[in-house]
């Protein structure tokens, strides 16, 4: 019993953590894709000094048919960070992360035609409902097609597409536990990024003042390093009813952030739309695990 709250422990502080992501990024005065770059290379150094620690080796000889998933995935991954923290430029922090939480509802809609997952009345419901919450969020609150708004909520949206690209190609990655498999991921996107920084704004670290390299390192080490160590250490060893509901305390706190933190504002229909999204997406973790208990 005292373990299993010990994870639950975990599992809510990483999310904490996560949901504060929007805030340092917004401090850190640098191109979107640089930041990005910057993450991925200080997560590496975290988990690079984790795997060494704990005596984990990953022999890639073991899964090397594994690897150009790997390195797809890890590409999707790190330009899916660069839309985020575009998405945080051109509109509120809640806004871009209700817009990237809609991951799960296309995953919800891609697994029927991917893994043969038939979509039952509940689930349909589910997608339904999860749509208006976002059509709520992008046409209500002044947000209008042309405006600063609207871009933030489309590059969430893009970034969400690409988030849940990486979901569905982790479910075909076999073999690999969480910790390695991020860590491989990390150095795909390390790689990509850099080239990617290299042929568009450049290196613009060095103009950093305290503030922006204080916000950096947190999140790279912090939001990334940290953060993924407490969630890949609990998830394993919780359910999945459980696990679901915790991922939500993510842009729980996110949106809390935006409004009290940073002073944004939200409309009613806004809010309406938000808890649209979470609450549907939330029923429909309840409804698959559900199905997996009865399988």
């Amino acid at each position: 019993m005292k373990k299993v709250l010990n994870e639950k422990i975990a599992m809510t502080l990483s999310m904490v953590i996560f949901g504060t992501i929007g805030m340092f990024v917004r401090s850190v005065p640098l191109p979107s894709g640089e930041i990005a770059l910057y993450r991925s290379v200080l997560a590496l150094l975290f988990m690079g000094a984790v795997l060494v620690l704990t005596k984990r080796k990953i022999v890639l000889s073991e899964i090397k048919k594994e690897l150009p998933l790997l390195f797809v995935s890890g590409i999707a991954m790190g330009f899916n960070w660069i839309l985020l923290f575009e998405a945080y430029k051109f509109t509120t922090v809640s806004n871009a992360t209700l817009s990237y939480y809609f991951a799960p509802v296309i995953v919800m809609l891609l697994c029927p035609v991917l893994f043969k997952e038939k979509m039952g009345i509940g689930k349909w419901l589910c997608f339904i409902m999860s749509t208006v919450g976002l059509v709520l969020i992008t046409v209500t609150g002044g947000v209008a097609t042309g405006s600063n708004h609207f871009k933030g909520i489309l590059l969430g949206l893009s970034a969400a597409v690409l988030y849940a690209s990486v979901i569905l190609l982790n479910k075909y990655i076999k073999g690999v536990s969480g910790l390695e498999k991020t860590f491989l991921q990390f150095i795909s996107a390390a790689f990509v990024l850099l080239f990617y920084v290299l042929f568009t704004d450049g290196v613009n670290i060095l103009s950093l003042g305290k503030v922006g390299w204080l916000c950096l390192l947190a999140v790279g080490f912090i939001h990334t390093g940290i953060a993924y160590l407490l969630y890949f250490g609990s998830i394993s060893k919780l359910d999945g009813q459980t696990t679901a509901v915790l991922s939500y305390i993510d842009p729980l706190v996110a949106v809390l952030i935006s409004v009290t933190v940073l002073k944004e504002t939200m409309s009613f229909m806004q809010i309406i739309g938000g808890l649209l999204i979470l609450g549907f997406t939330l029923i429909n973790e309840y409804i698959d695990n559900k199905k997996h208990l009865k399988s």
